[in-house]
């Protein structure tokens, strides 16, 4: 093993908390967002950021980090490209995982669901919401499309940025949206002394929530 990097001697001890059926009750949704105000709350330096897993057609699993951007009470959204690598993948299957993780809280949540696109004027609200910037990169960037080189990109932004320089007046493009993961699956983490983490799930059966306890 390279003595540079000895991955073998990284760990880190979970002494923060436990977890019961009763702290969480009988809805997943109401115990996320008590977590996820917990977090932010916290401090932590990303509280909204949750790690999207998508598969290919193929079978090949990907993933990346997008950000939260609201709760509704069946779902859970978030915004992108549609002609992204994960846009194109949603499109091909619709399964799809996300994983929230709080290191100061010694927090886990796993979901696993169903994603569909938002409506048209969910997303045309969101996107008037962001700032400049951020809308005319939007337009700037053909995302995960090959690019020649950073000049490019930015030529791209100032292009947009010149044939939109009123801030009011921008549209939302066609290919950027809301999307929408109904969940069937909740598994919440809790770490604990020794490796005995916490882990409570919630399964989506016969129209009700079936609450189990696993090994960890």
């Amino acid at each position: 093993m390279d003595n540079d990097l000895n991955l073998f001697k990284i760990r880190q001890e979970y002494k923060l908390k436990e977890l019961t059926k009763e702290e969480l009750g009988d809805d997943p949704f109401i115990a996320f967002k008590l977590w996820l105000n917990e977090a932010i709350q916290s401090k932590e330096s990303e509280p909204t950021a949750m790690s999207l897993a998508t598969v290919s057609s193929h079978g090949q699993p990907s993933c990346r980090i997008v950000l939260l951007k609201e709760i509704k009470p069946d779902c859970i959204c978030f915004f992108s490209n549609y002609n992204s690598k994960k846009g194109k993948e949603l499109s091909e299957n619709s399964k799809a995982a996300l994983t929230f993780f709080w290191p100061l809280l010694e927090r886990q949540i796993r979901i696993e669901g169903i994603i569909r696109k938002s409506d048209a004027d969910i997303s045309d609200i969101y996107f008037k919401s962001r700032p400049y910037e951020s809308q005319i990169g939007a337009w700037a960037s053909r995302q995960s499309e090959l690019i020649p080189n950073r000049d490019y990109l930015v030529k791209q932004y100032q292009k947009y940025k010149k044939m939109y320089s009123n801030p009011d007046l921008i549209p939302r493009p066609s290919y950027w949206g809301g999307y929408q993961l109904k969940p069937h699956f909740f598994e919440f983490w809790q770490g604990r002394q020794g490796r005995l983490h916490d882990r409570i799930t919630f399964d989506f059966k016969n129209s009700n929530w079936v609450i189990d306890l696993l090994a960890p």
